[in-house]
């Protein structure tokens, strides 16, 4: 179990030479030939706009849980706890990244690991993919991945945005 999430976990570190590799390793052939196409900073362009720019496609799954609300540093550290507990490294992300979320499920025994992901991972998760795939990214098709992966599913919602309307538009 743990290999499986760890090479998951992998697809969502900052892309390098290896990027379309990684891909590959995942069974994401369809993905790794689009990924194929870019030059590396192009593929990191793309992970960058998608992933750092947008609230919505953030990461990081405590937000996708509680937004920038008082819970989510709760949840942070609560996180660092299990990553310590089951001695998962963290990096420069903040622990709620799904690169940490992934290596932690993967050393769970299998009833933590589906509770863990029915309480968080599988309803962030299916946020981030739901606004992933309003944005129509390539980057959906890693979170699909991930989805498929969780031993807990959530169903993906529907995300409704309304774009303001701007001052002298009538």
């Amino acid at each position: 179990m743990t290999a499986k999430y760890d090479t998951l976990a992998r697809l969502f570190e900052y892309p390098d030479e290896s990027y379309v590799q990684r891909c590959r390793d995942a069974g994401l052939d369809e993905f790794s030939d689009e990924m194929a196409k870019l030059t590396v900073s192009g593929i990191q362009e793309l992970f960058i706009s998608t992933f750092d720019w947008n609230p919505a496609t953030s990461l990081d799954l405590g937000w996708h849980l509680y937004g920038d609300q008082y819970e989510r540093g709760e949840f942070l550290v609560c996180m660092r706890a299990e990553l310590r507990r089951y001695g998962v490294a963290e990096s420069a992300e903040l622990p709620d990244h799904l690169t940490h979320t992934l290596r932690l499920l993967g050393r769970m025994d299998a009833s933590a690991a589906e509770q863990f992901a029915r309480k968080f991972t599988a309803p962030a998760v299916a946020k981030l993919l739901a606004a992933l795939e309003q944005t129509k990214t390539p980057f959906a098709a890693p979170v699909r991945a991930v989805r498929e992966a969780l031993p807990a599913k959530t169903e993906i919602p529907v995300l409704k945005f309304e774009l303001p309307v701007l001052a002298g538009e009538d």
